[in-house]
């Protein structure tokens, strides 16, 4: 097992860090560039593992296609394989991605003449593929289980004869996700329309652009948000833009209550501690519910009683997230309580324990969440490579910050 040991308690403001390309951003830009064989050019893509699995994807011409820890090429890719008539090929993935739901996406792809069968368990991957003939231009599609199902529809949709029309039924889980498929097929030439729980796409064969630039990633951008909550330096991050299309850019808002200002300047943002933090606080995170494991874990750091809410989907992640927050930060003596959509921490000891040794669980964000606590107390982190998923140079950046930081078996 590859482990890292962290010691953060020696680091120094950055005058500047780079963070590639949005990991979200990129596998929009990529399937819609694969969707219309376009020979646009596509700027800063992301370096996740994520990104390189859906590139090595739409390259091959495997009949058997494993995208492994992948959720996002899965999702995407289904849309795409089922609309573009593949004949006989197989999408599967790791033995977690078996266990993560794709029925009510699938079932909509059949609606709509896609011709897919299970090779093992109903509703779940791996799936088949073997042709398509549209029957209709309309779906109703349940959008509490995942808005990837959602944009894996709209992006095909375009090239469909009649384009499609979606109808979202129930309460609409990370929408800033549905807005920024949206907003990236609009700047590629393509008529997207949404108004309330209706989402309309027009026909469009097309492209009306040559190149297309991925702002970096906001998500990534979190753990940098937290290291400053948590140490107080200041760190400038680029490449970023204070109109974002990337619903996480919300994190801006959201870490004042840390006391943590962002200032924009140019296409750079600078983060300061430089207000008083909040001494309770409750988020509903409904739209962003990938922040969830960084934020808890910076109240964890500060000691600042936490509930967040909205947090449906993290069971159905890489791992049961919420399961396995309870389970390491009750490593640090803390009270820990979760449902099947939030968590609450409370009662802090007077001194965090030091050499805590956290479990991943196949988990990027397990990883990168938890690591800002190491300018508290030294960790461990289990299973350390798992960050290539979606942040692969994060441990560089640590070094670059004066982090101690060593790889141990």
């Amino acid at each position: 097992m590859n482990r890292v040991k962290i010691s953060g308690y020696n680091i120094k403001s950055s005058e500047k860090i780079f963070i590639s390309g949005s990991k979200s951003e990129s596998n929009r830009a990529l399937i819609l560039k694969s969707l219309f064989s376009s020979d646009i050019t596509i700027n800063n893509l992301s370096t996740s593992d994520d990104t390189k699995v859906l590139l090595e994807a739409l390259a091959s011409n495997d009949k058997v296609i494993n995208i492994h820890h992948a959720g996002t090429a899965m999702r995407f890719l289904t849309s795409l394989f089922a609309i573009t008539n593949k004949k006989n090929v197989i999408l599967t993935g790791s033995s977690r991605m078996k266990e993560r739901p794709i029925g009510e996406l699938v079932e909509s792809l059949k609606l709509l003449g896609a011709n897919i069968t299970y090779e093992e368990k109903f509703g779940y991957p791996p799936l088949r593929f073997d042709g398509f003939i549209q029957k209709n231009n309309l779906i109703k599609l349940r959008s509490d289980i995942s808005s990837q199902f959602v944009s894996s529809l709209m992006m095909v949709a375009p090239i469909l004869d009649n384009g499609l029309r979606i109808k979202l039924i129930g309460k609409i889980f990370s929408k800033p996700y549905i807005l920024l498929t949206s907003s990236i097929m609009k700047k590629f030439g393509c008529n997207s329309i949404i108004n309330g729980d209706e989402i309309e796409i027009k026909p469009n064969k097309k492209l009306s652009i040559k190149n297309y630039n991925i702002e970096s990633d906001w998500s990534s951008a979190s753990y940098l948000y937290s290291i400053v909550a948590l140490s107080g330096i200041q760190i400038n991050l680029s490449s970023y833009k204070s109109n974002s299309f990337q619903g996480d850019s919300i994190l801006s808002k959201l870490y004042e209550n840390f006391g943590v200002e962002t200032y924009f300047e140019n296409e750079e943002i600078i983060l300061k501690k430089s207000k008083q933090q909040k001494i309770n606080i409750e988020l509903n995170l409904i739209n962003n519910p990938d922040l969830a494991q960084t934020i808890i874990v910076t109240s964890l750091g500060l000691s600042i009683p936490t509930k967040l809410t909205g947090l449906n989907t993290l069971k159905i992640k890489e791992t049961d997230r919420l399961k396995a927050l309870k389970t390491e930060i009750s490593k640090f003596n803390v009270d820990v309580v979760v449902d099947d959509e939030s968590i609450e921490i409370k009662n802090f000891p007077d001194k965090l324990p030091k050499n805590i040794e956290i479990d991943t669980y196949d988990d990027h964000r397990m990883a990168l969440a938890f690591s800002p606590l190491s300018v508290l107390v030294k960790l461990i982190i289990n299973d350390s490579n798992v960050i290539s998923k979606s942040f692969p140079e994060f441990w560089t950046i640590l070094k670059n910050l004066d982090f101690e930081v060593q790889f141990i078996n």
